[in-house]
């Protein structure tokens, strides 16, 4: 969508801010023996506190208030009851409405003490999103963000996951435009001022694609690895981003 005025651009913010407070709740839960599925009990009860409702169940019917991908594993992962365990990664994804509004923020978290190249990984993702977020501005090309992405990726020896994107988002969960992390040179699109969009990097270290696992939902790494994703979502302006989930 694109806002029309403050009043919008408030209740897009009210949104932005339940999706953060329960992403950081629920992150801040993770550690080694927990399950997804006590971690997305937690997000729910949050979400209701706060009267706002799951956004994949309420557009999709998932079997989850939320999006909880664990190992190789990169995104739509069902909650479920196999605990977590040291030393890996895990993503959760937060996406809800409330007054018809919707937001969707994202990260991946280190379960116990993880290997330094995971940290690295992390590090590395958390920038591109930052990095392209910052790129999209109003008048700017839509492949800036990929070109961003690609950048960060690059310097760091990481793959992007193809197919994996952002979007817009505000009006409905997934909307247009599709936001690529890959720079496509033949796309003319440009950025409006008012956009509201997701930027979220996928980057792996061994994997540049996904398969789709028996559930039907959850997206896993088709050569192993390693993955990590970070997400906001955020009101592109002409100068910094008003970012509805920091």
């Amino acid at each position: 969508m694109t806002i029309d005025g403050p009043d919008e651009l408030e209740k897009l913010k009210e949104i932005g801010a339940i999706c953060r407070d329960v992403l950081h709740a629920m992150g801040a839960a993770v550690k080694p023996g927990i399950t997804p599925r006590e971690l997305d009990e937690l997000g729910g009860r949050m979400l209701t506190e706060r009267g706002a409702k799951s956004a994949p169940m309420l557009a999709y019917n998932f079997p989850g208030y939320t999006c909880i991908s664990v190992g190789t594993a990169i995104a739509h992962g069902i909650p479920g009851d196999e605990p977590l365990k040291e030393g890996e990664l895990v993503n959760i994804d937060v996406s809800a409405e409330r007054d018809g509004f919707f937001g969707d923020t994202g990260a991946s978290f280190p379960v116990g003490k993880v290997a330094s190249e995971l940290l690295q990984l992390l590090e590395a993702t958390k920038a591109a999103q930052r990095k392209a977020m910052f790129a999209a501005r109003a008048g700017q090309p839509l492949n800036a963000i990929g070109k961003a992405v690609e950048k960060e990726a690059r310097k760091y020896g990481y793959n992007i996951i193809e197919g994996l994107n952002g979007h817009g988002v505000g009006g409905w969960i997934h909307e247009e435009p599709t936001v690529s992390n890959i720079y496509h040179p033949s796309d003319r699109q440009k950025l409006k001022e008012g956009q509201v969009m997701t930027i979220e990097p996928f980057l792996a270290t061994r994997s540049r694609t996904y398969v789709e696992d028996m559930d039907g939902w959850t997206l896993r790494l088709a050569n192993g690895g390693f993955g990590a994703q970070f997400e906001h979502t955020f009101v592109v302006t002409k100068g910094a981003p008003i970012v509805l989930t920091a």
